[in-house]
């Protein structure tokens, strides 16, 4: 199922929720995928129908369950990474799009059209003008030059020479060869026949790329640059690209969702970033433990979520808003909900702040940073401010939310964000105990929390 768009948001009360946008258009859709290898497919799908493992069935009937019942969708425009161990499926279900491996059941739309239903003839010119494919070891023909390689779809199709060279030259310019293209394979890098590789399946305007593990054959800086390359390229011509790997941070590199195999099955499917903080199953647990949380969370996952304190509100209206929630020090905003200051609860509670605009009470300026921004751009920053960073909407800079240094330095010590350590506050009193408007009577002293005070900025 495609994800919906969204974006963080920060009700009345404090909470964060996230606001829905409508989904994007689906290109590929796949439901139930099964592959079976071998002379018995149909006893071994009946067994596989009947809840047999894929031990069973090959003991039972000889044959390999290489995919069970895989269902995924990949939006208009979207960077899909499928990406497991050897042996995982995902090369399997990537030539399954376009029926280079033929699957056993199940149905793959394209588009609208059921792959699975074409003839060989409709398969041939569907697959011809919808499917650009580039492969691990650049696949060119050793005897053409570069121009003739990245022309070859179109000669196929059979458009003049005039035409195809010019366009065959435009894609070899796209992708940084220009001046390359009388040469031979045999006269580039490894990386540079990549990107030959990559021109030819641009060169075709297929509206769907698949890559099987493209760039891994590339030494690592060859193959950052390429990872580089390519998302400088769907910036520009936002294909829809299938894009399989069995390397996470390739995958986090090229930011797109991802669907992670094990077995012929996906074990979950998600951003880098939602797989990371919530991990299914030990076996997704060990694919992510090495990865720099700081790179890829981003700090609307982390934020620590604080009612709305208008600079316009005076002291005794806000305290009940704060009282039993955690922190010393709140951030003030003005009538647009941007952050404007800081008030630390001593001053907030002081006898003399009764009937003060917070306004006049607290410590002008605050640091301040967007949602989606990833955690290790804000660290030095987060260092030098012990009361914490303002998170901020990207498009509107409305308040979402506090980082703290706590909350990072539990993130980077592999705490999950939704593993709270305490009970969600959403800005209500968690007891029934008296109203927090008493500290504003005569007769209670106002209490002391040994808070430091802030700097004013």
């Amino acid at each position: 199922m495609l994800p919906a768009s969204s974006k963080l948001d920060a009700s009345e009360d404090g909470s964060i929720t996230q606001a829905q946008s409508p989904l994007p258009t689906e290109r590929i859709r796949v439901r139930d995928i099964v592959k079976l290898f071998g002379e018995n497919e149909k006893t071994a799908l009946r067994r596989l129908n009947e809840g047999a493992g894929k031990a069973d069935i090959l003991a039972e009937t000889g044959s390999v369950l290489g995919l069970d019942r895989v269902s995924f969708s990949v939006a208009e425009g979207e960077i899909l990474v499928v990406m497991g161990l050897s042996g995982s499926g995902k090369s399997t279900m990537l030539r399954c799009l376009n029926r280079l491996v033929e699957p056993t059941a199940g149905s793959i739309l394209v588009g609208g059209t059921e792959v699975t239903a074409l003839n060989a003839r409709q398969l041939r010119e569907f697959r011809r003008d919808t499917f650009g494919m580039v492969f691990q070891h650049f696949a060119l023909f050793p005897n053409r030059t570069i121009a003739e390689n990245v022309e070859y779809g179109l000669e196929v199709r059979g458009l003049d020479k005039r035409a195809r060279r010019e366009r065959a030259l435009e894609a070899i310019e796209l992708v940084g060869l220009k001046g390359w293209d009388a040469k031979y394979p045999r006269e580039l890098s490894g990386g540079m026949q990549q990107r030959a590789g990559l021109a030819r399946a641009l060169c075709a305007d297929a509206d769907v790329l698949l890559m099987d593990e493209a760039f891994s054959a590339l030494d690592p800086l060859i193959r950052r640059d390429m990872q580089d390359e390519l998302r400088a390229l769907q910036l520009k011509l936002r294909k829809t690209i299938v894009f399989v790997s069995h390397d996470l941070d390739e995958a986090i590199r090229l930011g797109g969702r991802i669907v992670l195999m094990k077995d012929g099955a996906i074990a979950q499917t998600g951003t880098a970033e939602e797989i990371l903080i919530d991990p299914k199953g030990d076996y997704v647990r060990r694919f992510v433990e090495h990865i720099d949380v700081s790179s890829v969370v981003t700090l609307g996952r982390l934020v620590r979520p604080q009612p709305r304190l208008s600079q316009d509100c005076a002291a005794e209206a806000a305290w009940p808003l704060v009282e039993k929630g955690p922190g010393e020090v709140f951030v003030v905003t003005c009538e647009r909900e941007i952050p404007v200051g800081r008030i630390s609860r001593n001053r907030l509670t002081a006898s003399e702040s009764r009937g003060r605009p917070l306004g006049s009470l607290m410590d002008g300026g605050i640091p301040r940073a967007p949602a989606g921004a990833v955690l290790k751009s804000v660290l030095p920053l987060l260092a030098s401010e012990p009361h914490g960073i303002a998170v901020v909407d990207e498009t509107t800079d409305r308040f979402l939310g506090l980082l703290t240094r706590e909350t990072a330095l539990c993130a980077l010590s592999g705490q999950r964000p939704n593993e709270e350590r305490e009970p969600a506050w959403t800005g209500s009193s968690r007891t029934t105990e008296a109203s927090p408007s008493s500290l504003w009577t005569p007769s209670q002293p106002t209490p002391s929390t040994g808070s430091p005070s802030i700097s004013r900025h």
